[in-house]
Formats: structure tokens, C-alpha cells, sequence
């Protein structure tokens, strides 16, 4: 094990250990990282010494801020192709984040800092995730031309109420108390106590959590569900949005102004995808979601995006429509149309 790896395993009595080591990027995941990761989850998954994996982050600011979609862009500047086996960075991480929520044994994931988009599907998609005090979650996409993925179609339909499409639609950062809320969150731990939680786990994978639980301090979105919920039930998102326009608070002034500034095409195509989610496992979601991205990677939003709020970082993207009542009914209905032989399967 190098120290200067993107991506650490280690075994510490019968715990297994990954540490995603890329700090300085907010440990976001490359897809080297996630072809190391699966095999690792595979080996482990089969070896009767390893009782339960543990996976945290390095530095002190983030579990994991998501994908390295900025590689993506790249790749696309450098005219490389991004459906073939050698740059098909979702079908890697989709693969992975199933293999997360099927593991036959404990996944403990630390979402000690930023926890967004793809770490957000290598935390919820695992049986036990805790929160700290350093929690942010956040599922962005919206803002970069893209939709909630890894297995969001899942998980955010699981939230309370209507409180899964709003965060979707307006991509709103949630503390450790809301986190557990919407069930993100399994467990809420100090920051201070994951250390001795951690050499308490590899001493004896079973042990109970009871000892190292805090308490993680009020919810603020069970106060407003009951108006996030009559608002967001809106049959479209252009009522969503008149919705909000005429609700009081600061609360829908921050959600209005979120999702003007979202794609008006990612709305569109997250507002149905929500709806289609309901009630599908995690197999399910990864199909819709991994058909959803290559027709993403074809278009003009998610790369510009990129641009605007990771590369140039002028933020001021030039969206392809103007209002999501540009988003014409056929263009919608081909981001969900199927692709063929290059639909995701999984092999086990």
C-alpha cells in the first residue's frame, strides 16, 4: 500500500479498510479508483476473514464530493470516446455502487465532511452509514446538467413525504440531523469518536455502535415538510416552480432560486425519473439512471455544466433551453428511450 495511492486497502484484524486518498479533490472517485474498489469488494465479499468493510475519506473536509466528472469533460476536449469499455466511467460506478448495497456483509460508511453525488452512492447504498457533526449532503446534479444518480431513483423516493424531489430539483445541502431524517444516515457519531470507533470495529466487527452514538441535534426539515410537501406535490415542474414562487419564506426563496439557476432540460428529465423510481430496487434504478447518462453524454448540458461550475468556474452556464417549458415532450422522452445491447447488466 502506497501512501500516495488514490485509494488505500488495508486489513485491520477482520475489518476491512478503504480510504479514499485524493484530499485535495475532495476525494472525489476516478475511474481507476472505482476499477480497484470492486475487485477489492469482491475479494473481501468472499474471504471469511473479513467480517465487515469500513470506508472513509482522507483530509479533513470531505468523505467524498462524488464522480471526477471534470476527467470526463476532459476526456471529451481530448475527442476520446466515452461509450467504449476503456472510458465507461458510469457503468464502473454503477457496477460498484450495486455491489455496495448487495454486499453479504457490514458496510460501514464514515460520511465524516462533503458527501455528494457518487459518495453519496457509495455511503446510502450501504447498510450502515454514519454522520457526523462535519456532515454536508447533497445530491447537485441539477446544477451541472445532469440528475441525481446512483441509485437515486431509489433512494430519494425513500425520503419523507415529498422532501426526495425537492432535494433533487434543487440540490439543497442537508446537515447530520437531516440526513438521518431522510435516512441517509444510519447513525450519528463526533467526528472526535470515529477513530476509537474504528480500532473498536477492526477489534471485533460486531460490535455494538450504542457505545459511539451521539446525539446529532434537531432536524430542520421535518419543521417545513408539511409546506415542502404541498408545494413539491405539483404534477409538473413548472407548477412546482409557480408553486414556489408564491410560498413565504426563506426557505422557498433558496429552492426557487436554485432551480432557476438548474438546467431546465436536468429538471425535466429528474422530475420524471423521480416518478418512475418509485418503488424500484437498486438493479432497477442503475438501468434507468446508466440509460439516462449516455444519452447525457451526447448533449450540451452536462459538459457545459462542467464548464461553468467546475472548470471556468464563471458560473454562468448557457443552458440549452431557456425555461423548462422549452423542453418539448419528444425531446424528454428520448433521454429515456433504450439503448440496446449497451444497456447496463450485472454479471453476478
Amino acid at each position: 500500500m502506497n501512501g500516495d495511492d488514490e485509494i488505500l486497502f488495508e486489513r485491520r484484524g477482520g475489518l476491512g479498510i478503504v480510504t479514499l486518498n485524493r484530499p485535495q479533490a475532495l476525494n472525489t472517485l476516478s475511474l481507476a479508483m472505482y476499477r480497484r474498489f470492486n475487485p477489492a469488494l469482491i475479494a473481501w465479499a468472499g474471504d471469511p476473514a473479513v467480517r465487515a468493510v469500513l470506508v472513509r475519506g482522507a483530509g479533513d473536509r470531505a468523505f467524498c464530493a462524488g464522480g471526477d466528472v471534470v476527467a470526463i469533460y476532459e476526456a471529451r476536449q481530448r475527442g476520446e470516446r466515452l461509450d467504449d469499455a476503456a472510458n465507461d466511467f458510469f457503468r464502473e460506478e454503477y457496477t460498484l455502487v450495486r455491489r455496495v448495497h448487495r454486499l453479504p456483509k457490514p458496510y460501514i460508511a464514515l460520511m465524516d465532511g462533503v458527501t455528494m453525488g457518487g459518495g453519496a452512492g457509495i455511503a446510502v447504498n450501504g447498510a450502515i452509514r454514519i454522520a457526523t457533526e462535519r456532515t454536508l449532503f447533497a445530491m447537485p446534479e441539477v446544477q451541472i446538467g445532469l440528475f441525481p444518480d446512483v441509485a437515486a431513483s431509489r433512494f430519494l423516493n425513500l425520503c419523507p413525504g415529498r422532501i426526495g424531489i425537492y432535494l433533487a430539483l434543487t440540490g439543497k445541502r442537508v446537515g447530520p440531523a437531516d440526513a438521518l431524517y431522510c435516512g441517509f444516515a444510519t447513525h450519528f457519531v463526533p467526528h472526535a469518536r470515529l477513530a476509537a470507533l474504528t480500532e473498536a470495529l477492526a477489534a471485533d466487527p460486531g460490535v455494538a455502535l450504542a457505545a459511539y452514538v451521539d446525539d446529532s441535534g434537531p432536524a430542520v426539515l421535518p419543521g417545513l415538510q408539511p409546506a415542502i410537501d404541498r408545494v413539491f406535490a405539483g404534477d409538473s415542474v413548472a407548477a412546482i416552480m409557480d408553486a414556489l414562487a408564491r410560498e413565504e419564506g426563506a426557505w422557498a426563496r433558496e429552492a426557487s432560486e436554485a432551480m432557476a439557476r438548474a438546467s431546465p432540460l436536468s429538471l425535466a428529465i429528474t422530475f420524471r425519473q423521480l416518478q418512475l423510481g418509485r418503488a424500484m430496487d437498486v438493479e432497477a434504478a442503475l438501468v434507468l439512471e446508466y440509460r439516462l447518462t449516455q444519452h447525457c453524454l451526447k448533449a450540451h448540458d452536462f459538459f457545459e455544466g462542467i464548464r461553468a461550475l467546475l472548470v471556468d468556474k464563471d458560473r454562468k452556464p448557457r443552458w440549452q433551453h431557456a425555461s423548462v417549458a422549452d423542453v418539448g415532450a419528444a425531446e424528454l422522452d428520448a433521454y429515456f428511450a433504450p439503448i440496446g445491447a449497451r444497456e447496463l447488466t450485472f454479471a453476478d
